[in-house]
């Protein structure tokens, strides 16, 4: 099989200190960048990034979120918070990463395979053209945009692993859940979730 690996929204918001962190996801971010950089880095034919880029993206921003379909404004376009988190950035600076896709300028967009190219190519196209057959999945937050990558990948006829060592998850129950649902549409998994208290 010809591998990709998809690393999910590794951004300032999304991490201690932003506007929706997640416990552990700036030791995610570094082991991220350490797993791209190291020998591990052969294992993959490509490397790709997601990061959330909201312009207006509806009733997704709410002042009252449930944090499942609503959250508080988080990774603007243009903003500090949508930028990658600094301990994965200079990674994507020296290289290691072949190409970053942009999602939810308009719309919530948990999924990565919702995002595009600064060119416009949607993601599913992008690994299809380069001969891609299967995907691993890593990033933030195991329970949402990385749940929906991974289901989407199977949709779109990936074979499709989870790396839950460079996953961070929200919280223990909607981790579980995720991970129950993901084995049932067939993403292998490796690895243990980290779950740590909301930052």
């Amino acid at each position: 099989m010809t591998r990709a690996l998809i690393v999910v929204d590794v951004q300032r918001d999304f991490c201690e200190g932003g506007n929706v962190p997640v416990g552990g996801g700036a030791d995610r971010a570094r082991a991220i960048a350490e797993l791209i950089q190291g020998p591990e880095r052969g294992s993959w034919t490509r490397v790709i990034a997601t990061r959330d880029h909201h312009i207006d993206p509806g009733d997704h921003f709410s002042k009252h979120p449930d944090f499942d379909h609503s959250f508080p404004v988080h990774c603007v376009a243009g903003s500090d918070g949508s930028e990658f988190h600094s301990a994965f950035a200079p990674a994507v600076a020296a290289g290691a990463v072949d190409e970053v896709f942009f999602k939810g300028a308009h719309s919530a967009s948990k999924s990565g395979f919702e995002g595009f190219s600064e060119d416009g190519t949607p993601l599913a196209d992008w690994l299809h053209d380069r001969g891609v057959d299967a995907v691993d999945v890593v990033g933030i937050a195991t329970d949402h945009c990385v749940k929906a990558t991974a289901l989407d990948a199977v949709r779109a006829g990936f074979a499709t692993r989870v790396l839950l060592d460079y996953t961070a998850g929200v919280a223990p129950h909607t981790t579980a859940a995720a991970i129950t649902e993901l084995t049932e549409a067939g993403v292998e998994l490796a690895g243990s979730p980290v779950v740590k208290a909301n930052a």
